[in-house]
């Protein structure tokens, strides 16, 4: 029953709480910016009712599925639901949420943190108490099936979980949805697609969703592995007339499959019918599959619409680069874990001026830990300005894409145009990556809009960062001639 509502909203809206419900959540999803986000989390709300507080002022009460929904909800969605709900009724409203009744176990208090139970039906629920160790419709290890079925290496890295995971407005999304997957994995959808520029944690969310279903039932057959060894390793198995070994051990012999920087997959014909076919195979037998790539399935270049569609048939979730807060809050825990003592005014100097992902971060820590280690010096905030120069502008210094280019191409002694040309001669195409990489690294531009500056796109925008973060520690030349470039800025 609606109670105590004002005559105007009787007048206005004639309609059960179901259908002011129903309003509010297309109102909400008119207004956000991502629909398909807030749209996964509102499908697990339920109406519960609608009571006045006060002249003008209406509570609106829903139940989420578990504690977990309940606390991500309130502090991520909690404003779109009283902006829209207040829009339906024309009155300010409170959001109220409280956890389901039908959540709740026999003993446990209101609230708890633990959701409920995987379903019997769930191919990964774990076997009754008396059945065997055989999980209904798999084989596990210790089958009396043939060899082919034999236990395989998970690769699952056991250090990275849900707890030592930093989260923050960029990744909370993608968080939220690998929890959700670990917790009730292919119910509520199959398959998590993460997506977002490299060394942003879309690798480490992978494990934790691995780590996380086996703490609760060891029985599954996690398997972790990056696209471009499941090509090889298809490649292989061609060359030694055993593709059937290859199908077996992916159709048959896992019941959560990872999959790393699925984009390599694009582009090798036979290993993209491949990943199809066992994709439909693992979906079909209701078995998880998770998988990260460094752009949304629209915008991975040359990527067919069949397998679009199958990306895109369950949930896509992105990470973005961290913002300070959150590159902060990783510096201190990785800090903590290295038992390095990091002033927070060092924290956040770097923080402040690394601004990409959190394997940059890391190399800074390792860097001035190494330096002050080694010289026997105290962790400072001078300390950090002079070690880190050749990473960090100077306070207050802002670069732009204009101020790198002439930089870069004077340094070089080339001309912008041809920083921006076609030729992949070394002359060129060295000069042209170093650009892309202190763009990236000194303005708040992402790789697609890096690519657009060159003609290019989003992916070799990419591969030059990754390629120059990765050598400048081993090349003394090309760290030289980026201190330079510096230098000139």
């Amino acid at each position: 029953m609606l109670t105590l509502l004002s005559p105007d909203f009787h007048r206005n809206y004639s309609m059960n709480q179901q259908n002011l419900w129903a309003s509010t959540y297309s109102q909400i999803l008119k207004d956000h910016p991502d629909a398909n986000a807030v749209k996964f989390w509102l499908d697990a709300l339920s109406w519960g009712k609608a009571e006045r507080l006060g002249p003008g002022k209406v509570r609106v009460c829903l139940t989420a599925p578990n504690n977990y929904y309940l606390k991500f909800i309130e502090s991520t969605f909690k404003q779109d639901i009283e902006t829209a709900a207040g829009k339906i009724l024309g009155e300010s409203c409170e959001l109220f949420l409280e956890v389901s009744r039908d959540a709740m176990a026999p003993g446990t208090t209101e609230g708890r943190a633990e959701s409920p139970p995987l379903p019997d039906l769930n191919p990964l629920a774990p076997p009754a108490e008396g059945e065997s160790d055989r999980i209904p419709g798999i084989s596990v290890p210790g089958s009396t099936r043939d060899a082919r079925h034999a236990p395989i290496q998970d690769n699952v890295d056991s250090t990275l979980n849900f707890d030592n995971y930093i989260v923050g407005p960029s990744n909370q999304f993608a968080y939220a949805s690998a929890f959700s997957t670990a917790e009730n994995p292919a119910v509520q959808f199959n398959p998590l697609f993460i997506y977002g520029p490299p060394a942003v944690g879309k690798t480490h969310l992978l494990h934790a969703i691995a780590n996380h279903i086996k703490k609760r039932n060891p029985h599954i057959r996690a398997y972790f592995i990056s696209a471009e060894a499941f090509v090889n390793e298809f490649i292989e198995s061609l060359q030694h007339k055993q593709p059937g070994a290859f199908r077996a051990k992916y159709r048959e012999n896992v019941d959560l499959l990872l999959i790393d920087d699925v984009q390599f997959i694009v582009g090798k014909d036979r290993s993209e019918e491949e990943f199809i076919h066992t994709f439909n195979t693992l979906v079909n037998l209701k078995k998880m599959i998770v998988l990260t790539s460094d752009q949304a399935p629209k915008d991975i270049d040359g990527l067919e619409e069949r397998i679009r569609t199958r990306f895109e048939m369950g949930l896509v979730a992105d990470i973005r680069t961290p913002e300070i807060e959150t590159r902060i809050a990783i510096l201190r825990a990785m800090a903590e874990s290295d038992d390095i003592y990091l002033p927070d005014e060092v924290a956040t100097f770097i923080g402040t001026y690394v601004r990409d992902t959190a394997r940059s971060l890391r190399g800074a820590l390792v860097k001035l830990q190494q330096y002050a280690s080694l010289t026997g010096s105290e962790i400072t905030l001078e300390l950090a300005k002079q070690v880190l120069q050749s990473s960090i502008p100077e306070e207050g210094q802002e670069y732009t894409v204009d101020m790198i280019m002439t930089a870069v191409s004077k340094h070089f002694n080339l001309k912008i145009k041809d920083l921006k040309g076609v030729s992949r001669a070394k002359n060129f195409s060295l000069p042209r990556q170093i650009a892309m990489f202190l763009i990236r690294r000194y303005t708040n531009l992402g790789f697609r809009e890096i690519g657009q500056i060159f003609g290019k796109d989003h992916s070799t925008a990419v591969h030059a960062h990754q390629k120059i973060e990765a050598e400048i520690e081993t090349d003394p030349e090309l760290r030289k001639n980026i201190e330079t470039i510096r230098e000139q800025l």
